[in-house]
């Protein structure tokens, strides 16, 4: 596959039940983006806050962390306490990572996500889940999707950040 062909365009991943190929292609897309988008990205900016707007640090933590409690929420688990802690820090840039960790870690997660997916009966997908303190309902199809296009919204949040601040 091109490097500039985009992932939706690529045929199925492997082992991905057919409904979840557009949430599998969309974060996949999304790690691919962030990697291009940070290429050379000065570490002494990865947590300023351009025009009162939150961080690329931010951001690439955010991308991790939604992504891990909306697969947890799939799961029919509840968040544990390092996952509330870790929402808590999500812009907190003292002893932070690196640009490349946080990369690193999303693309971690995307990885764990697919292999998740791959676990996942297609006749599941319409499953209720509950979300949140207040067990908002939806269903499993709806926290996959939902991961995939907030972690689509935050890369190009993201793009837009890196653009203000890198100059």
């Amino acid at each position: 596959m091109s490097s500039t062909q985009e992932y939706w365009l690529s045929g199925p991943i492997p082992d991905v039940p057919a409904l979840l190929q557009p949430t599998a292609h969309a974060l996949l897309q999304s790690v691919r983006e962030v990697k291009t988008y940070l290429a050379n990205f000065p570490e002494d900016k990865l947590w300023e806050e351009p025009f009162g707007r939150a961080s690329v640090g931010f951001h690439l933590r955010h991308l991790t962390g939604v992504l891990d409690r909306l697969l947890t929420y799939a799961k029919e688990e509840t968040l544990t306490d390092a996952q509330f802690q870790f929402l808590k820090n999500e812009g907190n840039g003292e002893k932070a990572p690196s640009s490349q960790k946080l990369i690193a870690d999303f693309e971690t997660k995307v990885g764990q996500a697919l292999d998740y997916f791959k676990t996942i009966p297609e006749t599941t997908l319409t499953d209720e889940r509950f979300v949140g303190r207040k067990k908002l309902s939806t269903t499993v199809i709806g926290l996959l999707f939902h991961a995939a296009e907030h972690s689509q919204r935050h890369v190009g949040q993201l793009l837009v950040t890196v653009s203000a601040v890198k100059d």
